[in-house]
């Protein structure tokens, strides 16, 4: 798929940005990543609240194999290939895609950065490691030297 046929494709949705992505593309709205276009399809973001409608249809989940093993995405599921044909419907799936997204949006929490305060007090708490040097008496080094 091109970008002007995901561009027509999400028409009815409204504006979306597309950017290249692995071997296809990532598809926006609002900042938010809610669906991916690659090799192997179509894709929408799904949650709890939305998979039970992807099963419904007989969709799957995104997977994809590595040398060991087949990774199964569970976040993304293909879209119905009804959909391509009827617009006005693939408008509502976008826009719970993109519901599931925000949603998964809130669930994950923002990492807390470190400043370089926080970092050199960390550095300075760490007590120097003590090297325990072994002192020999005049007698054992004349011994020694012997």
């Amino acid at each position: 798929m091109d970008r002007e046929f995901l561009i027509d494709l999400f028409a009815d949705f409204g504006p979306v940005t597309i950017r290249k992505m692995f071997s296809g593309y990532g598809i926006s709205a609002d900042g938010i990543n809610f669906a991916l276009s690659l090799r192997a399809g179509l894709f929408l973001r799904a949650d709890e609240v939305t998979i039970p409608d992807f099963e419904a249809e007989g969709s799957k989940p995104f997977q994809y194999s590595t040398r060991a093993k087949t990774v199964v995405v569970n976040s993304y599921w293909e879209l119905p290939a009804r959909l391509f044909d009827d617009s006005a419907e693939l408008a509502q799936w976008a826009t719970a895609a993109l519901a599931a997204a925000q949603r998964a949006k809130v669930k994950t929490r923002p990492k807390k950065v470190a400043s370089k305060k926080s970092v050199a007090k960390k550095r300075l708490a760490k007590k120097p490691v003590k090297k325990t040097v072994r002192r020999v008496g005049k007698a054992k080094r004349a011994h020694r030297s012997k």
